[in-house]
């Protein structure tokens, strides 16, 4: 039922957004009330913004089983493309951003406050600590040897020997998905709950660092976590945002739907197994053939709890 809310919820904000282009007086008019996210209705502009669909309260007792499980998406399989893609002045298109630039300006303008530093939801970062990992600036050899002969760099040696290397959004083709399946004893159903959404790309402090022979030094464009958000806080944010929905363009999808329905590609990095979460490139190393089969097993064993909770 919840399921058929939600459709209905996005056929209707699709209509809307159709009636906004056919309505508007000119480009401009609809420019406008797209960016404020207004919609017009006879003589009258209102407010086009939704609220996710509510969860709902889950008592501890009340979940049968669970898996935590962690998961890669990575943004350059086709079917992860829509989170990634940004078209920022089509006209007759909704404007998109990717998920990931989404994600990084309500956080450094504050309307996402729940942002962290890894997946354990530890330590909170701030805007401008957001900043500082996605920033570097890198002063070359020759100027650190003018500095160490007691002279001033002059105003053209600080731009010639200083590089500000940024963690951009073209860099961020994956990201990371934390969240629970759980069986809820009232209605007997498999449901999904995500918790967290991170993303990846090369830290700024070593990207495209070279050694003294000019080859590319041991991790320099690793991928690291940039930022780990809070899911939950993001959904009113993500539910007024838009995949690109190529079959159908006035007919919006928001990133909460997508995400929320696991409309999306990955592979489970890790699990809570019962004894602990197990990253399983840590007990299964070097091996990228078993690495995958294990992801597979998990999702199988996802499957089969399923599965057992008609067999009591």
């Amino acid at each position: 039922m919840k399921k058929y809310i939600s459709s209905l919820l996005v056929l209707a904000s699709g209509f809307a957004f159709s009636q906004t282009i056919l309505n508007a007086s000119s480009p401009e008019e609809f420019r406008q009330m797209r960016s404020d996210n207004m919609r017009k209705v006879g003589d009258t502009v209102i407010s086009n913004k939704v609220a996710p669909l509510e969860y709902g309260f889950v008592d501890e007792k009340d979940i049968l089983k669970s898996m935590m499980v962690w998961e890669i998406i990575d943004l350059n399989d086709k079917i992860n493309q829509p989170f990634y893609y940004d078209n920022p002045n089509g006209l007759l298109s909704k404007n998109t951003r990717s998920l990931y630039q989404i994600l990084l300006d309500a956080a450094l303008n504050g309307e996402i406050e729940e942002v962290y530093d890894d997946e354990n939801f530890t330590t909170k970062l701030s805007p401008d600590g957001i900043k500082a990992k996605l920033e570097s600036v890198r002063i070359a050899e020759e100027a650190i040897e003018i500095l160490n002969s007691g002279r001033a760099l002059t105003e053209e040696e600080k731009v010639r020997y200083t590089d500000y290397i940024k963690t951009t959004t073209d860099k961020v083709k994956v990201l990371k998905i934390m969240g629970m399946w759980f069986i809820d004893r009232r209605d007997g159903q498999m449901k999904y709950r995500p918790l967290g959404i991170a993303a990846m790309g090369p830290d700024p402090t070593s990207q495209g660092r070279v050694d003294a022979e000019g080859k590319l030094m041991e991790g320099a464009n690793d991928l690291v976590d940039l930022f780990w958000i809070y899911y939950p806080t993001a959904r009113d944010i993500l539910a007024n945002n838009y995949v690109y929905n190529k079959k159908n363009s006035s007919a919006d999808i928001s990133f909460d739907d997508v995400i929320n329905a696991r409309r999306f590609s990955s592979v489970i990095y890790k699990s809570s197994t019962g004894t602990g979460d197990g990253v399983i490139e840590e007990y299964i190393p070097k091996n990228a053939e078993e690495q995958l089969a294990e992801s597979q097993r998990i999702k199988e064993q996802i499957l089969q709890m399923e599965n057992d909770m008609w067999n009591y």
